[in-house]
């Protein structure tokens, strides 16, 4: 009884390992929210517009959304520590280009390549967890771990980035990067041990190249379409080749034995419609989260360190909510909890859409509270419900799913909410009223989200994989800020 019991060598080597990957995590999670505080002076020393500072965000979330899936394939064939270290490296040497970038577009590039190595870095580190711990018990605390530990980068970005930039200007912000992936790469290499799946499927690299390709041409449409005119020949191409490489993307998938995204999923109601909620939540966040720091700037006169600390309600709500709301889906179901998240984020939207200069922070930092609460409650138990809705085979694939339309969300979101501050600018309207219309159609469209999934998150009975998809039995991305999925849904 006693010769099954860990060793001191085996718990300190685990020790290590959920250091390394939550560190690891945490700099992608950093990444996320660090960056939109130094956006004001990135359109003051770079020189660019509304449009520059969308592609510098989008450019970086893009890349993750859809080369996600793919690299928790490439890990799980590949070898995870192979895969896990290379994604540190890229991602640090991205880092250091982007602090380098003389010009918006070359930071462009910088934040693509940093994409590449965040989808690589994410999934590697979870599968290098969850394969050092075999025992189920065992692998839902070290990932509950590693989720809660890495999502404090979330809460931190907005106040580091605020003090980084008002201290130093925004290439910080990235430069922090090198030290974290230094160590990293150092103690990776000394103490994670190699794991690989010798039954992982193969890499799906016609769906991977479409799905950029689709979801870039559909981007680049909305974030240049009131530069270059919604009905200019360019623009109205980028819509098209979007659609075309759409329908290619549906027929690739449809034909291949292991696909990247089996359709045949979306047959099932509960999948398909939490995968789409959490799109809007991944839209709705991140497009609204982008303006947070240039309201509180450019409208209400803050300097950038106090912007920071302005933001900070949204991420510390999150971080301090989520852990709550898998026990309280477990309790009350996924469609009550998730469709009270949607609901309460998305007035708390909409009341962010009537605060004006002269607003008093007593009276906005409450809203951005409940924006916080709000989607807090959503994500874990979206994810479980978009797990609960496949085999157990797959849950791994259903949560990667769940990371992935969460992202491209994240990606429709700032290009869109963009879109509508520049047509109102573009109609004579100031600043403020653009942002102001950004929140309330984010407010909106979270609110009919919140209607659908309290109409239709429902359970479903799971069609069964074929032997090729069974074998993604790993998950590819724990669910976010600290949540297992739950079991059981009584809605």
């Amino acid at each position: 009884m006693t010769a099954s019991l860990p060793t001191a060598g085996t718990r300190r080597s685990r020790a290590v390992l959920l250091t390394v990957t939550c560190l690891g995590q945490f700099m992608v999670l950093l990444d996320n929210t660090i960056v939109g505080a130094a956006l004001p002076d990135m359109q003051h020393r770079l020189h660019t517009q509304l449009t520059g500072l969308q592609w510098i965000v989008d450019a970086y979330v893009l890349l993750v959304a859809m080369l996600l899936l793919s690299g928790g394939i490439f890990a799980d064939r590949f070898g995870r520590k192979r895969v896990y270290l290379t994604g540190v490296a890229v991602f640090t040497v991205a880092s250091v280009l982007c602090s380098l970038a003389p010009s918006a577009g070359w930071l462009v590039a910088g934040r693509m390549l940093q994409g590449v190595g965040a989808a690589a870095l994410s999934p590697a580190s979870l599968a290098l967890l969850a394969a050092a711990h075999p025992v189920p018990q065992e692998r839902v605390r070290a990932i509950g771990l590693w989720a809660g530990i890495s999502g404090i980068g979330l809460a931190a970005g907005p106040v580091a980035g605020g003090v980084l930039t008002e201290a130093f200007g925004w290439p910080a912000v990235f430069l922090v990067n090198l030290p974290v992936g230094a160590i990293l790469l150092l103690v990776g290499v000394r103490h994670l041990d190699e794991s690989r799946n010798p039954n992982a499927p193969g890499i799906d690299v016609p769906g991977t190249v479409l799905s950029v390709l689709v979801v870039g041409a559909l981007t680049y449409g909305l974030i240049e379409g009131s530069a270059l005119g919604w009905t200019s020949p360019v623009i109205l191409g980028s819509f098209t080749a979007a659609a075309v490489l759409l329908a290619a993307f549906v027929l690739v998938e449809a034909r291949r034995s292991a696909p990247m995204l089996p359709l045949r999923l979306f047959r099932q109601r509960l999948f398909t419609v939490s995968n789409a909620a959490m799109t809007v939540v991944g839209f709705a966040l991140m497009g609204s989260s982008f303006f947070f720091s240039q309201f509180f700037v450019y409208v209400q006169g803050s300097s950038l360190l106090r912007a920071g600390l302005q933001t900070l309600p949204v991420t510390l709500a999150m971080v301090l909510v989520s852990p709550y709301a898998g026990r309280l889906a477990a309790r009350h179901g996924f469609r009550v909890v998730a469709t009270s998240g949607l609901a309460l984020a998305g007035l708390g939207l909409l009341t962010l859409g009537t605060v004006h200069a002269d607003t008093a922070y007593g009276n906005v930092w409450w809203r951005l509270a409940a924006v916080g609460v709000g989607f807090a409650l959503t994500l874990s138990p979206l994810t479980g419900a978009a797990i609960q809705s496949v085999t157990p085979q797959e849950g791994g694939l259903a949560s990667g799913v769940s990371s992935t339309t969460r992202q491209i969300g994240a990606v429709l979101g700032v290009a869109v909410l963009g879109a509508v501050v520049r047509s109102r600018q573009a109609g004579g309207a100031s600043f403020e009223t653009g942002i102001d219309h950004a929140f309330l159609a984010a407010g909106a469209v979270t609110l009919v989200t919140a209607a659908v999934t309290g109409l239709w998150l429902t359970r479903s009975h799971p069609t069964a994989p074929s032997p090729t998809e069974a074998a993604r039995a790993l998950p590819k991305e724990a669910p976010a800020f600290g949540n297992a999925p739950v079991q059981g849904d009584r809605g």
